[in-house]
């Protein structure tokens, strides 16, 4: 990663949605779009990572629905925006990535259902669009700090400009830690 590499515009903050101790050497931040395949795979790396790494790791994820390619990624991330309302963020979060190809509606209130929430205030929630300002507030974060694409990481404020595949990704956060 050189100096040169596009920086994180928004500070890691209590605002973020994150795994791993807020002490720990290094801070992954991914902006992901629930719908997109590439996020998918991340997905599977980001798990691994986090397993390998254990406490030496935080990962943050944010919500960079890419609307025009994907119809169903910003009602994906209110739903999990939602979720984590309820303090089960993550468990939607992995519920979503797991079912890429089900991500409408009735798919949705599946999922809170299944993850233990209260459908009647999600389906408030969601029917209020009550968290859209939460990940657009997230997307224009990732235009600011240069995200044209999903999934885009973050290693400690820098862009990691490497592959979302295990190895290369390993290797640039065993690094830092």
């Amino acid at each position: 990663m050189s100096s040169h590499s596009p920086r994180l515009t928004l500070p890691v903050g209590t605002r973020d949605h994150a795994r791993g101790p807020a002490d720990a050497p290094v801070t992954l931040v991914e902006y992901g779009d629930y719908e997109c395949p590439h996020c998918g795979m991340a997905h599977g790396v980001v798990q691994a990572v986090r397993e390998k790494l254990g406490d030496r790791l935080r990962f943050i994820y944010r919500n960079f629905p890419l609307n025009t390619s994907h119809p169903h990624a910003m009602h994906a991330a209110e739903a999990a925006e939602a979720a984590g309302a309820q303090g089960k963020f993550w468990e939607m979060h992995d519920k979503l990535f797991e079912n890429q190809q089900a991500l409408e509606d009735a798919d949705l209130m599946r999922y809170a259902q299944e993850v233990g929430l209260d459908t009647g205030r999600f389906t408030q929630d969601m029917q209020s669009h009550a968290f859209a300002d939460h990940v657009q507030e997230d997307f224009r974060s990732g235009m600011r700090s240069g995200v044209n694409g999903t999934p885009t990481f973050f290693v400690n404020g820098q862009r990691y400009n490497g592959g979302a595949q295990l190895e290369p990704l390993l290797d640039a956060l065993e690094r830092m830690a």
